[in-house]
C-alpha cells in the first residue's frame, strides 16, 4: 500500500500534461501559420511554455529537497507536476502570468512549502533554493538552443519570435529569482551562511521581497538598466532585440496583429 502511495505521489498529473500538449499545439500553430490571428497562437505557446517552465522550476526545488532529507515533500503532491498543488496558486501561476502580460517580466512567484527542519548541511539548504532557478537557466539554454547553434535555417519567422520572447523570460526569470532579496531564491541560497540574528532580523521583510523587486523594476531609470544587461545577456547567445521586440508584439494580440518587416530589414529604427 505504501509503494502504491509513493508512487502515485510521484505520477506526472494530468494538468501537467495538459499544459505540455498546449504548448506543443499552440507551438505546431505558430510554426504552420494555422492560426488566423497568429498571436493568439503565440500568446498560448508562450503562457503555456512559461507555466511549464514554473511547474519544472518547482518541481526542481522539490527534487532536491526530497533528495536532501524532506521526505514529506511527495505526500504534499510536489512531484507531480501539478500547478494546483503548490502552497499558493495565486502567488505561484496567477501573478506571473498576469507580469508576463503586463511587462514582458519572467517575475518568479513563491510556491512550494520544504520542511527546513528535515535537510542538514548548509549546501544542501543552498541548493535545494539554486535548483530553481537553475531550471529556467536551462530551460533558457534550450530556448536560445537555435540561435547560438545558428540552426534556424528553415524556421518560420513567427516560431523564431516567439521562442525569443519565451527565451526573454527565462533569462529574467532566473536573475529575478537569483539576486539576494529575501523572499527570493538568491536569499535562500545565502540565507544558510548567514548568522542566526540576521536570519531572524531579514526573515519578516520575506513576504515583501517580490512586491519589492517589481516596484522597483517600474522605476525607469532601473527598468532601462535591468533590460539592458538582459539583451546583452541574449546577443551572447545570439538572440537579438529584433527577435524579442517581434516576439512580445505577437503575444500582445489585444493590441492588432503588427506588420512585421522582413528579416532581412534588420535592425530597425525602432531600437534607437
Amino acid at each position: 500500500m505504501a509503494s502504491t502511495a509513493a508512487r502515485g505521489d510521484r505520477r506526472v498529473s494530468s494538468v501537467f500534461l495538459a499544459l505540455v500538449a498546449i504548448m506543443a499545439v499552440s507551438g505546431w500553430a505558430v510554426w504552420t501559420g494555422f492560426s488566423k490571428v497568429p498571436g493568439i497562437a503565440v500568446f498560448l505557446f508562450v503562457v503555456s511554455g512559461w507555466i511549464v517552465s514554473l511547474c519544472l522550476h518547482e518541481y526542481a526545488h522539490a527534487r532536491t529537497a526530497l533528495h536532501s532529507g524532506d521526505i514529506s515533500i511527495g505526500a504534499k503532491g510536489y512531484l507531480t507536476l501539478n500547478p494546483l498543488k503548490y502552497t499558493h496558486a495565486l502567488l505561484s501561476i496567477v501573478l506571473p502570468v498576469v507580469f508576463v502580460i503586463l511587462g514582458g517580466i519572467g517575475l518568479p512567484g513563491g510556491a512550494v512549502f520544504i520542511e527546513r527542519h528535515r535537510v542538514r548541511g548548509r549546501w544542501r539548504h543552498s541548493l535545494i533554493s539554486a535548483a530553481g532557478p537553475l531550471t529556467n537557466v536551462l530551460f533558457a539554454a534550450v530556448c536560445t538552443a537555435p540561435f547560438w547553434l545558428h540552426a534556424l535555417d528553415g524556421v518560420p519567422d513567427h516560431f523564431r519570435y516567439a521562442l525569443a520572447f519565451l527565451a526573454l523570460l527565462q533569462v529574467t526569470a532566473a536573475i529575478l529569482n537569483f539576486l539576494p532579496v529575501p523572499g527570493l531564491d538568491g536569499y535562500g541560497v545565502i540565507e544558510p551562511w548567514l548568522s542566526y540574528k540576521v536570519r531572524r532580523q531579514v526573515e519578516p521583510l520575506a513576504q515583501f521581497g517580490m512586491l519589492a523587486v517589481f516596484i522597483i523594476l517600474w522605476i525607469p531609470e532601473v527598468n532601462v538598466v535591468f533590460f539592458d544587461a538582459i539583451h546583452a545577456l541574449l546577443r551572447a547567445l545570439g538572440v537579438t532585440e529584433w527577435d524579442t521586440y517581434w516576439g512580445r508584439a505577437l503575444f500582445q494580440f489585444w493590441k492588432g496583429t503588427p506588420d512585421i518587416p522582413p528579416l532581412s530589414e534588420a535592425p530597425y529604427t525602432i531600437f534607437d
